[in-house]
């Protein structure tokens, strides 16, 4: 009974120090995948260790399969994609969103244009110039602003009109010239 437990002791460590030897070239095919379907050094890495772990966690079932670099393969384009998923997308912000699309004559334009506003809501009297900027920024109601400001919702709406034509009227007269 003792020399049958030893053994299969024998028999489990031999099978790990097998693991080890054909680790490297299976981590290497795993590498190679995940660069080969476009990831990063950092990104196939991860993945590449990720598929060890996994093959050593089923290293008892790994002897019914005939080609191991096979699994290896597929457990690597597989993690690939559902990383990948998992990943964040990274969002345009619109300053990036605008530059790929104009031309730099266009984006200088374009900041003469926000300087130009942003000078223009600073000339409005203090009143209009908060009601825009609770209306436009802040996106309160009429009535939210009436409660806020202690002034009538009809007001309100008086108010942010003539700073709106106010600032149409500038638009139109700059861009006559």
């Amino acid at each position: 009974m003792f020399l049958c437990l030893i053994s299969v002791q024998r028999k489990k460590s031999m099978d790990r120090i097998a693991f080890e030897q054909q680790a490297r070239t299976w981590r290497q095919k795993a590498l190679s995948i995940c660069i080969g379907y476009g990831a990063g050094k950092d990104e196939a890495e991860d993945i590449a260790q990720d598929v060890m772990l996994r093959l050593w966690q089923m290293h008892d079932e790994l002897e019914q399969y005939r080609t191991i670099e096979a699994i290896v393969a597929l457990m690597a384009r597989h993690m690939l994609r559902n990383h990948r998923r998992r990943k964040p997308s990274e969002t345009l912000d619109e300053t990036m969103i605008i530059s790929l699309n104009t031309s730099p004559l266009e984006e200088l334009e374009m900041k003469e244009d926000d300087v130009w506003l942003t000078k223009r809501l600073q000339q409005l009297p203090t009143t209009q110039r908060t009601l825009l900027y609770m209306r436009q920024v802040e996106r309160r109601s009429h009535e939210e602003i009436a409660q806020l400001l202690g002034i009538e919702t009809t007001s309100v709406s008086t108010l942010l009109a003539r700073a709106r034509r106010t600032l149409l009227e500038d638009i139109k007269r700059r861009n006559k010239r």
